[in-house]
């Protein structure tokens, strides 16, 4: 069990790494996922992430510890745990995020990263299929992004309403200008969900020297003489070490990745010492930094049909399965939302700073089932929060969880930004054509005043949820709390890199999974270089 390459974790950034690097055939490559195969057909219809999240099968089912930020609750975390990774798993929303995110990551230090670094990438990654007049989108990647096959006309009146509130309607928010009201893009192929593993993996089986072992759990890095040589996983129940000729390459993710570094003796030696792991490498960053995007979500009801009111029976639930086995059609082509916003919450920013993701239902969590009223969810979260979490081992054993503490709304900023996001969602709800057909505010509700900022604020703190975009924790930069350097090699380990969400030493202005992409892009061409040299 010899490669030159070993990849640990066939997530969004690990599948599209993995393809890359064993493309020319002049390397071995072996593909390490903890999950099996991505065969649950819940997989592949786009709505089956009401399926998916939450199966021990496809979910890693990470829970956060108690967070003061948001009244003391511990709350779900799901992370795909499958072929594919969260990107088999998630909403099927895909944003690039700002230029300027990437831009700043080149002012923090990260030579090779700025929007002109990274552009190239997400092109080379993306087969969009819309219209562009820009010449900033893909024709021909692997990956599949086009338009949602479902409309609703509670989205599509509150996208009107948003521009009568004075907000721009924009076409692509993954053009040249992000901000604006419009419509999400989604990574589907037709009527099925186009992953990482489907867009990546499945061209790539047939490659000799791509080896894609599933039920594959590494426990740690095989290090000798200060550099890391393999992994020690347990491949369908049997330890067994693989070793890499050339490097190793985390893409486990923003809870993966630096689990498995603090497990191999690679940290902050506070956090690895007292679970008795011998130290490898003093890297305090690891675990560190820990940002993510917290939603509160405003529920409105309305007179008009809601996915609520379709699906509220087996007969109406049985001719949506017609529909879409079919024609590939109807609401099991949904995405987690329909209709999205980048908006300012104060007209002096640069750049939008809040992001709404508007849903055609409404729950208190899906996996409790849709309300049984008519109702759409205008949820808003800050796109670049100033609070920053951490994790830590719970114990040395890798089936063990790690500690999350995600430190939400821990500063003055965010908590006015997401009362600022609120006050929009409910502004917008009272704007025609929308306020026409909304019979009553169902969240926050009548109980907070909208000029309440104090009541907005708790309600948020007992209510948010986590849009799972988990990001930062082995960040990328030249500090000292930085773990890998801007070509994404570990500090203090030779032979080793990570390439997934967990290096972006910001959080992205919006959702994660194609900046993971691109990501696994972009170390493919460092690690090529590297190699050719």
């Amino acid at each position: 069990m010899e490669f030159d390459f070993v990849v640990v974790g066939a997530g969004s950034a690990g599948c599209a790494l993995a393809n890359r690097l064993s493309a020319d055939g002049r390397h071995t490559v072996a593909l390490l996922e903890a999950g099996g195969r991505d065969t649950n057909p819940w997989i592949h219809i786009p709505v089956g992430y009401f399926r998916t999240m939450g199966n021990p099968n496809t979910d890693w089912r990470y829970k956060t510890q108690a967070d003061p930020g948001i009244a003391g609750r511990s709350i779900p975390w799901p992370r795909g745990r499958v072929l594919g990774g969260s990107s088999s798993i998630n909403g099927l929303l895909y944003v690039r995020g700002q230029p300027q995110d990437y831009d700043h990551w080149a002012q923090l230090g990260c030579t090779g990263w700025s929007w002109d670094d990274v552009l190239p990438c997400f092109k080379r990654a993306e087969t969009w299929n819309g219209p562009d007049d820009t010449g900033l989108r893909g024709r021909d990647g692997p990956l599949s992004v086009q338009n949602s096959r479902l409309s609703r006309d509670i989205v599509d009146l509150w996208v009107d309403a948003a521009e009568a509130a004075g907000y721009k309607r924009n076409p692509d928010y993954n053009g040249a200008d992000q901000e604006g009201v419009g419509y999400f893009q989604l990574t589907m192929k037709g009527g099925r969900r186009c992953s990482s593993a489907l867009a990546y993996l499945k061209p790539a089986r047939g490659r000799q020297n791509l080896e894609i072992l599933t039920n594959a759990q590494t426990e740690k890095l095989l290090i000798e003489d200060g550099r890391a040589v393999g992994v020690r996983a347990r491949v369908h129940g049997k330890m067994t070490d693989i070793r890499a000729r050339c490097e190793v390459i985390l893409s486990a993710g923003a809870i993966g990745s630096p689990q498995i570094l603090m497990l191999s003796g690679i940290g902050d030696p506070d956090d690895i010492r007292p679970h008795g792991i011998e130290m490898q490498a003093e890297v305090k960053g690891v675990g560190k930094n820990l940002q993510d995007h917290l939603q509160a979500r405003p529920v409105f009801k309305t007179d008009l049909s809601t996915i609520n009111t379709e699906t509220n029976n087996l007969f109406k639930q049985g001719m949506i399965a017609l529909q879409y086995a079919l024609t590939q059609r109807g609401p099991m082509t949904m995405a987690a939302s329909l209709g999205t916003g980048f908006l300012k919450t104060d007209e002096r920013l640069e750049t939008p700073d809040i992001q709404f993701h508007i849903q055609p239902f409404s729950a208190d969590s899906p996996a409790e089932g849709a309300h049984k009223f008519s109702a759409f969810t205008a949820s808003v979260l800050q796109l670049r929060p100033e609070s920053a979490g951490h994790l830590t081992l719970s114990s040395a054993n890798m089936d063990d969880h790690p500690e999350i503490h995600p430190n939400y709304l821990a500063t003055d900023t965010d908590c006015r930004t997401i009362v600022k996001g609120i006050q929009i969602a409910r502004r917008i709800a009272q704007t025609n054509p929308l306020k026409y057909h909304i019979s009553e505010e169902h969240a926050p509700g009548a109980g907070v005043a909208f000029d309440d900022e104090d009541a907005t604020l708790d309600w948020a703190r007992r209510t948010a949820v986590t849009i799972y975009h988990p990001t930062g924790t082995c960040k990328m930069g030249v500090d000292a709390m930085a773990v890998v350097d801007p070509r994404l090699r570990v500090k203090g380990v030779a032979g080793l890199r990570v390439a997934d969400a967990s290096i972006m030493p910001q959080i992205v202005s919006g959702n994660t999974n194609a900046p993971a992409i691109m990501i696994g892009e972009r170390a493919s061409d460092l690690i090529l270089e590297d190699a050719a040299r």
